[in-house]
Order: C-alpha cells, then sequence, then structure tokens
C-alpha cells in the first residue's frame, strides 16, 4: 500500500489526442455541420460535473441554487383559498388542469357516489364457533361489525362556459361532509 501511484504523473491524459495549437471546434446552429471556434470559457479545462472546484470562481452563490425559481402569483394573483382534488380556489379564479374558470358566477356540484358496507370480521365468526362449544358467551363475538367505505365523490364546477369535475376518494362515512363544506365555501365565494 505505500507504493507510489504509477499513473500520478501529468503525461497521460484521458479523452482523444488533442492536436497542439488546434483549439477544439464546435458546430453552431446557424453554420450547421461547419466547425466554428469555441467560446474561451468553454474550452478551459474545469472540475467535472458534479465535483467541487479546486479553486472555486469568486461568484456570489445564488439563494435556491438547483431548486425552480418560485414564480409569483399568476394572473389571478393571491394565494390558494381552497383546494378539492385537482381544483384550486384563488381570490378570483378557479383554477383546473382544464383551464382558468372565473369565480364569480360559478355554478358547484358535489355527488356522493361512496357507500359503506357493514359485516362481520372473520375473527369474529372463528371466535364465535370456539366459544360457543364451551359456552354460549361465544355468541356475543357477533355483534363484532366492520365498516368498509369505498368510492368516491365527484366534485363539478361550471364557470364562464366551461366545466370541469374531479373525483375525490372516500375514506370514511365522514368524508362526504368534510368535502360539502368545502363546497359550500367555494359556494359562498363566487357569488
Amino acid at each position: 500500500m505505500s507504493d507510489p501511484n504509477p499513473y500520478a504523473d501529468d503525461s497521460y491524459k484521458w479523452g482523444p489526442p488533442q492536436q497542439p495549437g488546434n483549439p477544439p471546434t464546435v458546430a453552431d446552429g446557424q453554420g450547421y455541420g461547419y466547425p466554428q471556434q469555441m467560446p474561451d470559457a468553454a474550452a478551459q479545462p474545469g472540475p467535472a460535473y458534479g465535483y467541487p472546484a479546486v479553486n472555486p470562481p469568486a461568484q456570489p452563490t445564488l439563494p435556491g441554487y438547483g431548486f425552480p425559481p418560485q414564480q409569483g402569483p399568476g394572473p389571478g394573483g393571491g394565494a390558494p383559498m381552497l383546494s378539492l382534488g385537482d381544483i384550486t380556489v384563488m381570490n378570483d379564479s378557479i383554477v383546473t388542469p382544464s383551464g382558468t374558470l372565473p369565480l364569480k358566477g360559478a355554478v358547484w356540484t358535489a355527488t356522493d357516489m361512496s357507500r359503506t358496507e357493514e359485516k362481520i370480521p372473520t375473527v369474529a365468526i372463528v371466535l364465535a364457533i370456539i366459544f360457543a362449544l364451551l359456552c354460549l358467551i361465544g355468541l356475543l363475538f357477533l355483534l363484532m361489525k366492520e365498516k368498509k367505505t369505498t368510492g368516491f365523490i365527484q366534485v363539478s364546477v361550471t364557470s364562464g362556459g366551461r366545466h370541469h369535475s374531479t373525483m375525490i376518494q372516500a375514506t370514511g362515512p365522514e368524508t362526504f361532509q368534510m368535502v360539502m363544506a368545502q363546497v359550500n365555501t367555494a359556494r359562498s365565494m363566487s357569488i
């Protein structure tokens, strides 16, 4: 492990051999196929992408470097007031994937397409059979119930001659009441 690295000297460079005195060339969009001179900054050797520079340039670091720039408020302006699935209600507009609708005069509808099923779980049936043989208390296990809600709640908005619908998954029997509270808030903002 104490042997020196035989490749440590700078006699071998990676990449295709370069002719001394001829700077590299690149094809430009206007002169397609015709070699043109590269800018001086591009011809300078530097660290590979992702590796820190040995002597970093004296540039101020930009805040949020590596993250997408934050956009200001759009034409509707302001922060989102309410969100129902993929429908977002702003101060004076409704933003949907199919476009922006005016908020004033919008008609909101909500349809409950969910259902709640109640059934006796398999564990209760097995325990009832086991304990029914021992004593009659085992029949009380049949009183155990399991509720399962499946389906969606459809929310539709119509405004400015355009229409958009979204489906919100029902996670419990109370989901429709929560969505209706948001729809009623959107209705009051649309007046």
